[in-house]
C-alpha cells in the first residue's frame, strides 16, 4: 500500500489505512475533537490522494478495527459477498468513483455491487467526492422496502410523522399525528420518541397509533422508540409492534453504551416477525427493522477505536443491513456541535451518510436537524432538505412547526415537506396517496385549504380511540 505522497513539495506519510481514512475526511469538529483530523487542507489534499490511488481490495484486506475484538467488524466481513467484491477489488478508489458516477452504471448494476461493497469502501469513495458527486450518485440508487406500505420507489418522498409529547399524553401525541395526516404527510411512519422510558407508557403509546391506524385504515407503520428490550416487553404483554427501534453504531463498544449486542438485535427481529404473523393486519412485506444512527456517537460513547466518525457511520450502516431494516435514519445534526459543529459540516455530513447508506443497499432517511447550540439556521435546514430530495432520500421527518417540544430540537416541518415534494414534483408512497385520495384528504404535496372531507371523521376517530378502554388502562 502506497502511504506516502509529495504535495507542493511537502512529503506527506501515513501510517495506516486509518490515519489516511481520518485525514481525508472533510473538516469535522468530532474528529478534531478525538486528535484524528488532518493539521490543515494540504494534508487533506495529501490523504485523498493517497486513498485515491488504494484498491478495494487493499481496504478491505486491511480492517480499521480487529474483527477478533469487535463484533461488527466480525459481522461486516462475514456478510461481505466475496464474489461480488472480486469483480472490483483491483479497482482503486477513484476508479470506483468513476465507475459510479458514469453515466453508463444503471440503479440495478449499483443495486448488484452493494453486497460486494465494504463500509470503509463506501467511506472512502465518500471522502473523495464533491457534495455534488454525493447527490449524483445517490440519486441513481434507489432501495424500495415493504412492511404495512412500500417505501422508496423513485419519485416517492416520504415522510416520518413524529408526534412527541413532552409527558407522553395520547390525546396531544394522537392530534399532532392527525395533524400529520392532514397534511399527506406520515406515510414513511408515524414514529413516537417517548419522553419515558416505560413498559406502560410504551404499551399506551402503541395501542393508541395501531387504533388510529386500524380505525382510519392507513397504510402505514408505528414504532415507539423506546430501548428494544423495552418495546419487545411491551410487546410480550399484548402491544403491537410494527417496527421495532434501536440506535446503532459502528463499533461493538459503542453498541455496548446503548445497552445492544448482534444476538439482542437478531432476537428481536425474529421475534417482531412472528408477531406480525399472529396479526390480522394486511403486511405487504416482512421488513420490520428501524433504526437510526449519527456522526459522532461512537466518539460520544468512547468506543471510536482511533477511526473518525464518518467511517465509523458507515461502519454503522454495515451493521445495520444485516438485519435488512425497513427504514434507517440518520439523525444528522442532533449530536451536537461538538462533533459536526456548523451549517457547513452538517449539510456535508447529510449528504454522506445518504450516498453511503444507499451504495451498502440501505433504505436511508435522515432527519435533517440541528440542535439550538449550533451554528445553523432553519435556512441551512431549507438546503439540506431540498438536496437530499434531489438525491432521493427516502424520507425526512415531519414535526409540528418543525419544532421538537420533547427533544428540544430543529427539524422539518409538515409544511417543508410537503414544499419539497411541490418543488420537485415527488409524492407520497402510493398505497398512502391512495388512501389520501379515497378520504378526500390532501393529495400530500398540495397546501391544505378549508375544512377537508376526511378531517372531521378523522377527529372524531380520534376521541373514541382515546375513550377506548385498552387505551385508557
Amino acid at each position: 500500500m502506497k502511504r506516502s505522497v509529495v504535495v507542493r513539495g511537502e512529503r506527506f506519510e501515513f501510517v495506516d489505512l486509518r490515519t489516511v481514512l481520518a485525514q481525508a475526511n472533510e473538516e469535522k469538529s468530532g474528529d478534531q475533537l478525538a486528535g484524528l483530523a488532518a493539521s490543515g487542507e494540504r494534508q487533506r489534499i495529501a490523504a485523498k490522494q493517497v486513498l485515491a490511488d488504494l484498491t478495494l481490495g487493499e481496504i478491505v484486506d486491511e480492517p480499521v478495527i480487529d474483527p477478533d475484538q469487535d463484533q461488527v467488524s466480525r459481522l461486516i466481513l462475514d456478510r461481505l459477498d466475496h464474489s461480488v467484491l472480486a469483480r472490483f477489488r483491483g479497482m482503486t478508489v477513484g476508479s470506483f468513483r468513476d465507475w459510479i458516477l458514469d453515466d453508463a452504471t444503471t440503479s440495478g448494476m449499483l443495486e448488484a455491487a452493494a453486497p460486494g461493497i465494504a463500509p470503509e469502501v463506501a467511506a472512502a469513495v465518500a471522502k473523495i467526492m464533491g457534495n455534488k458527486d454525493l447527490i449524483l450518485a445517490a440519486s441513481k440508487i434507489r432501495v424500495v422496502t415493504r412492511c404495512r406500505n412500500t417505501m422508496g420507489q423513485r419519485g416517492v418522498f416520504g415522510v416520518r410523522a413524529q408526534p412527541n409529547h413532552p409527558r407522553d399524553e395520547l390525546g396531544g401525541i394522537l392530534l399532532a399525528a392527525a395533524d400529520g395526516l392532514l397534511h399527506g404527510c406520515g406515510d414513511a411512519m408515524i414514529g413516537v420518541n417517548p419522553a419515558a422510558e416505560s413498559i406502560p407508557v410504551v404499551q399506551g403509546i402503541l395501542r393508541a397509533l395501531d387504533r388510529l391506524i386500524q380505525g382510519l385504515g392507513v397504510p402505514t407503520q408505528a414504532c415507539c422508540l423506546a430501548h428494544i428490550t423495552t418495546q419487545l416487553a411491551a410487546m410480550e404483554l399484548g402491544a403491537p409492534v410494527d417496527l421495532l427501534f434501536q440506535s446503532v453504531a459502528g463499533t461493538e463498544a459503542a453498541n455496548q453504551s446503548f445497552g445492544i449486542n448482534l444476538a439482542l438485535i437478531e432476537d428481536g427481529r425474529s421475534r417482531v416477525i412472528d408477531h406480525h404473523r399472529d396479526r390480522e393486519v394486511s403486511w405487504v412485506g416482512d421488513q420490520v427493522m428501524y433504526f437510526e444512527t449519527g456522526q459522532g456517537s461512537a466518539l460520544s460513547a468512547g468506543g471510536h477505536h482511533g477511526v473518525d466518525q464518518l467511517t465509523l457511520e458507515a461502519r454503522a450502516y454495515g451493521f445495520a443491513r444485516a438485519f435488512d431494516p425497513f427504514l434507517v435514519n440518520s439523525v444528522v445534526g442532533f449530536i451536537g456541535p461538538e462533533y459536526l459543529f456548523d451549517e457547513r459540516q452538517i449539510i456535508r455530513a447529510g449528504l454522506e451518510d445518504h450516498f453511503m447508506g444507499k451504495l451498502l443497499g440501505l433504505p436511508m432517511g435522515v432527519d435533517v436537524c440541528y440542535t439550538n447550540h449550533a451554528a445553523a439556521d432553519q435556512n441551512s435546514a431549507d438546503n439540506l432538505l431540498l438536496l437530499l430530495a434531489m438525491a432521493g432520500c427516502n424520507y425526512v421527518m415531519g414535526v409540528p412547526c418543525g419544532d421538537d417540544v420533547m427533544l428540544n430540537y430543529q427539524s422539518t416541518s409538515f409544511h417543508d415537506a410537503i414544499a419539497a415534494r411541490r418543488l420537485l414534483g415527488l409524492r407520497p408512497a402510493p398505497e398512502f396517496a391512495s388512501w389520501l385520495q379515497e378520504r378526500g384528504l390532501p393529495s400530500g404535496f398540495d397546501p391544505i385549504t378549508g375544512d377537508k372531507p376526511g378531517s372531521r371523521r378523522m377527529l372524531d376517530h380520534i376521541e373514541r380511540v382515546l375513550d377506548s378502554p385498552d387505551v385508557r388502562g
